[in-house]
């Protein structure tokens, strides 16, 4: 065969051609991939129990989540963690490299649906949320007030508005988490004694709240079907949520009930704006002051490209 081709070069020279032409053309089109899958995928799962130790967390919530999603298809193992300080559970599952983490997240989603009537009403009410995401974090970035005007809830509450929600559009970030402080709330701190003496539960004062705090629609006036000459409508506008911590420490249950009392001066508890979860607020020891810092992290997904995403990240950032 050697032969052949030496004593025809030209014959050679075609066929080489021919095959480099046809290498050139169906390089395109070969399944090649420039960054290929080696980081298994993670799915997380977190829930929250409001006022749990970590303890009642495991037995309430990880436990019975654990049991449903154990032997899901293709997991190599799974993990949780409970802390007391957020009263929040994180699971972790991690799955074969192999696997599509889009059919990770559906098959432990829906595990986790079979979990849900053995959990607490409280976390079901407060949600629990599956996510694609890596566990070692991506990038934080560091929010702090130049001349220290500001405290952390403030800085974590402006990383809530203007910066959570840009990064976490980004493709390729799974998740992007605010350390240190929390969204602003009002919170509520009762009085035992006050309670007893005015013979109210917390359940009646949570009760209490949940009734006022609502979104009331009240119609229009002037609408269909209207009498003749009827011109205008009207839409009434109802007091609706409670917005500030003035209006809601007028009300309370069987508020009626505390007019005349000998102690009506001395409410069952006070009410401030604060944030939605009490946290050890992150400080910044500088070389001449300490700053109050709020810490962004961000998370990449499980098919997300690191360095690219966290340029993205910077870019979205608002100056």
């Amino acid at each position: 065969m050697s032969s052949f081709f030496i004593k025809r070069p030209i014959v050679a020279m075609v066929i080489a051609i021919i095959t480099v032409i046809v290498g050139a053309v169906s390089v395109a089109r070969l399944p090649v991939s420039q960054f290929p899958d080696i980081v298994p995928p993670e799915i997380q799962l977190l829930a929250t129990y409001v006022g749990a130790d970590a303890q009642t967390l495991e037995q309430s919530v990880a436990t019975p989540i654990e049991q449903q999603i154990n032997g899901v298809d293709k997991m190599n193992y799974m993990y949780s963690l409970n802390a007391t300080g957020n009263s929040q559970t994180t699971v972790v599952v991690n799955f074969d490299v192999s696997t599509d983490a889009n059919t990770d997240l559906i098959l432990t989603q829906s595990r986790q649906t079979q979990a849900a009537s053995q959990l607490p009403a409280d976390v079901n009410n407060y949600g629990v949320t599956v996510q694609k995401s890596a566990t070692a974090p991506l990038m934080l970035v560091g929010l702090y007030s130049p001349k220290g005007t500001r405290n952390a809830e403030f800085l974590a509450n402006y990383g809530y508005i203007n910066l959570n929600d840009p990064i976490a559009r980004l493709p390729g970030v799974g998740h992007a988490q605010v350390f240190g402080a929390a969204q602003y709330a009002m919170r509520l701190w009762v009085k035992p004694d006050h309670l007893a003496e005015l013979g109210i539960a917390v359940t009646d004062i949570v009760n209490a709240i949940q009734s006022q705090n609502t979104v009331n629609p009240a119609g229009q006036i002037g609408g269909n079907p209207a009498p003749k000459g009827q011109k205008f409508t009207y839409s009434v506008l109802a007091q609706g949520r409670l917005t500030s911590p003035e209006i809601r420490k007028h009300r309370g249950p069987r508020s009626s009930e505390w007019r005349g009392c000998p102690r009506e001066g001395r409410r069952p508890g006070r009410v401030r704006r604060a944030g939605l979860q009490h946290g050890q607020p992150l400080e910044w020891q500088a070389v001449r002051h300490c700053r109050r810092l709020s810490v962004a992290g961000l998370q990449r997904s499980s098919n997300g490209r690191g360095c690219q995403k966290a340029d993205d990240a910077d870019e979205a950032a608002p100056a």
